[in-house]
């Protein structure tokens, strides 16, 4: 019997390259190896997204590239958190076992509150704008984890603390009812992740607003990789590939034969940027033109694109009122 996998995928928008390669890849790649769970974790994004139709929009555009990216609803559970409730009575059930301490000590909260004391505010106003979603969100994370009786959740290590607060709180309540009500989770660190340059050589992000969009159209996405910042190295000039970002984009996209042939070009000189540029367009279009139109399909049919999550529900909640069943009678209230 395969393990259980969980994978959260927070909604937000405008999917670009270095999420493929860095989220949906992998775990289109870890859902061969698990029984994998994926969920549009919408709740979570009530914390700082407050425009309804904004997360409306978001989620279906995160649903749709996650698919069109690979990942087959057929043998995963795909599912959005805000369809199954039992992880909110779960959560409200945490929360008799979480101490406020062990939320103080959240990796998100504490960034909160010492930003807030970097602008000067102090005592009571440390916890000014904090609400009570961001204060508690590892609980509620502990709940999307610990109700499908996830054996590993694939985490960087930035993350990893929050996989740690819901072994404490599960194993807090197996110690008080002297039994396993709970499974305890385990932290799969994902030491490769990809990391992708974006437009001016930093990792791609769209708070850099350096990111190349996963499913623009043709003609955007070649002006985007046009954008890319280069040297003022003449055409003549050998370059060198190792520290050109154009290059390191290239490696993701091309097979090892084209890697080698386009770095020999770039060693021996008399190609320029935009033909490094252009290049690089060719096979960056040739991976993503499927996944686009498998895209444009998907949110071209948004019924269709909700019935997936919806059957992807139905699969989950069964799991998911297990769990609750099993807490309830143990703690005597079933």
């Amino acid at each position: 019997m395969k393990k259980i996998s969980l994978t959260g995928i927070k909604p937000t928008g405008d999917l670009h390259i270095g999420n493929y390669f860095g989220a949906i890849k992998p775990a289109v790649e870890l859902s061969k190896e698990y029984d994998a769970r994926y969920f549009i974790a919408d709740y979570h994004a009530l914390n700082s997204m407050k425009d309804p139709k904004e997360l409306n929009s978001t989620i279906r555009q995160v649903a749709a590239g996650w698919l069109a990216g690979g990942l087959d609803p057929e043998n995963v559970i795909f599912y959005r958190q805000s369809s199954i409730p039992e992880i909110f009575e779960l959560t409200t059930m945490l929360m008799a076992f979480t101490s406020k301490g062990l939320m103080n000590r959240a990796h998100a909260y504490k960034d909160a509150v010492n930003k807030n004391k970097e602008n000067g505010k102090i005592d009571e106003e440390t916890d000014s704008g904090i609400n009570m979603g961001l204060f508690t969100y590892p609980v509620l994370m502990a709940a999307d984890i610990i109700i499908f009786d996830s054996d590993v959740v694939p985490v960087g290590k930035d993350q990893v603390q929050h996989i740690e607060m819901a072994q404490d709180i599960a194993q807090s309540i197996n110690a008080n009812y002297g039994q396993q009500v709970l499974k305890i989770p385990q932290a799969a660190v994902v030491e490769n992740v990809a990391v992708v340059p974006g437009l001016d050589g930093r990792k791609m992000s769209k708070s850099y607003g350096n990111i190349i969009p996963l499913f623009a159209p043709e003609k955007t996405l070649r002006k985007t990789i046009m954008r890319i910042t280069t040297n003022s190295q003449s055409v003549e000039e050998p370059k060198d590939p190792d520290t050109s970002q154009i290059f390191q984009l290239y490696k993701l996209f091309a097979d090892q034969n084209e890697q080698a042939a386009l770095a020999n070009r770039y060693r021996a000189g008399g190609m320029g940027w935009g033909d490094a540029k252009e290049e690089l367009f060719q096979v960056v279009n040739r991976l993503l033109t499927p996944i686009r139109e498998r895209y444009d399909t998907y949110m071209a049919d948004i019924p269709a694109l909700d019935k997936i999550l919806e059957q992807g529900a139905r699969k989950a909640r069964p799991i998911a009122a297990a769990t609750v069943n099993r807490f309830r009678k143990a703690a005597g209230i079933d």
